[in-house]
């Protein structure tokens, strides 16, 4: 690994697991979504926080993360009973380029364009895409004819969201995924897939803070324009959605 990506590495390991209460925090949270035995997907594990959190709580977990070196250090890192596999979720089978900022890891992208639409957003300025790599890419309707229907399936695939709930035709009683303010339309696409599958319930977490930001959870039409005026901020965070 090159000096670059070794400093990217050390930044999201700081980020993500240099605070271990944080994990016990986590796992404290997916306990209200998921139990002993349940079954989790976590669709872009990247250092691993939320496989150890999801692995606290009790679940099966059956993590994905497409970069090669985060890869490896989960193989090592990853509890035991924690299913990884090194490929990227998409709407069919088959392979993706992966674009990845060496410095700024956690912002690695198969999504087409994304890179470029996001340079100029408010906080990716100073990320550049300066690598790239090959990863193979399944479904998550493959992952659930092999592993079970999950209980809760977390996705955080910077832009590529909503084709990866284009391979689920299966509805799942939790899914959360990443929403960014500067591509709201994304998060929009991901609301429209899950409700073609089953009408949902949605609420949502801004940045990295544990508490659902509405008081109440909210069909999908409310849900879009409480996103909207959470969006204003600028943080992102996570959208959650429950049947």
């Amino acid at each position: 690994m090159s000096l670059r990506g070794l400093a990217g590495m050390a930044r999201s390991l700081a980020i993500y697991r240099g605070r271990p209460w944080r994990i016990r925090a986590l796992a404290r949270f997916y306990g209200a979504m998921v139990g002993p035995g349940d079954l989790a997907f976590d669709i872009g594990a990247h250092v691993g926080n939320r496989s150890h959190a999801l692995a606290r709580a009790g679940a099966r977990v059956v993590a994905l993360e497409p970069q090669a070196a985060f890869h490896a250090f989960l193989a090592r890192d990853l509890p035991e009973g924690v299913t990884l596999l090194r490929a990227a979720a998409g709407p069919a089978a088959g392979e993706a380029t992966l674009r990845v900022s060496r410095l700024h890891p956690t912002l690695a992208s198969v999504a087409p364009g994304f890179a470029e639409r996001m340079g100029g957003a408010a906080g990716f300025a100073h990320v550049a895409w300066d690598a790239e790599e090959t990863a193979p890419v399944v479904t998550l309707d493959s992952l659930i004819a092999t592993h079970g229907l999950p209980r809760l399936i977390k996705i955080d695939v910077e832009g590529y969201e909503a084709e990866v709930l284009a391979g689920l035709s299966a509805p799942v009683d939790w899914i959360s995924f990443e929403y960014l303010p500067a591509a709201l339309d994304l998060a929009f696409a991901c609301i429209d897939r899950l409700e073609a599958l089953a009408p949902r319930r949605y609420n949502l977490m801004q940045g990295e803070r544990l508490a659902f930001a509405l008081p109440r959870w909210l069909a999908a039409a409310a849900f879009r324009a409480a996103l909207v005026a959470a969006a204003r901020d600028g943080r992102s965070g996570d959208v959650y959605a429950r049947a």
